[in-house]
């Protein structure tokens, strides 16, 4: 970004229309367009609505390869899934690169898109007077057990896990270069104090 290169940020991006086509609404589960609409308290189209929580396992998944997938089919087995973990990290690559979107993705590993995992936590629109502004939806979801992010990826330089008191304390001390946005998620998540009082406040499991 010409703008903000360098910042620490939440993996992230915009919805694409893929995003909310037909195929992709039908490839995905946990939540319903109408239901999405809802969460959000907003009057733009249902699909739309739920192409947020798309957008943002999407994004992940491009930025950080952490995944909300899971198999069509309901018999499936370990050896079904051999080898699955090594294809989507090819795929991931495809994806980034828009050589391929996610609907096509899916079906090609017969998978389905698990929007049930992220919970709905912030919403923030930049003010006016700045030059670069954002309408930004944040989500919560806890770490797939079996699943491990990317350190860096083509849109990362690097990553780093750090809990929210301490990421404000070090951009507070001018260390760490944040966004507005950033730093406000922050602020709300560094309210709770362990993950299990943030569990329980947005059952995450």
């Amino acid at each position: 970004m010409n703008s903000y290169a360098g910042a620490y940020v939440f993996p992230g991006g915009r919805v694409e229309k893929s995003d909310y086509s037909e195929a992709m609404v039908s490839l995905t589960r946990g939540l319903t367009p109408r239901e999405a609409q809802q969460k959000l308290g907003s009057h733009i189209q249902p699909e739309l609505c739920l192409a947020h929580w798309v957008a943002a396992v999407r994004e992940l998944f491009e930025e950080s390869g952490i995944h909300f997938f899971a198999s069509l089919n309901a018999a499936a087995t370990d050896s079904l899934e051999a080898g699955l973990a090594e294809r989507l990290a090819d795929k991931r690559k495809a994806l980034q690169r828009g050589e391929v979107d996610l609907p096509k993705l899916l079906v090609s590993e017969r998978l389905y898109c698990n929007v049930a995992r992220l919970i709905y936590f912030f919403h923030r629109v930049t003010p006016e007077h700045y030059a670069v502004r954002f309408d930004t939806r944040f989500y919560l979801a806890e770490l797939p057990a079996d699943q491990r992010p990317l350190h860096a990826s083509e849109e990362v330089a690097e990553s780093l896990w750090i809990a929210p008191a301490a990421a404000l304390a070090r951009a507070e001390a001018g260390n760490y270069h944040m966004l507005p946005p950033t730093i406000a998620v922050l602020r709300h998540l560094s309210a709770y104090k362990s993950w299990e009082e943030l569990n329980q406040a947005f059952k995450l499991r």
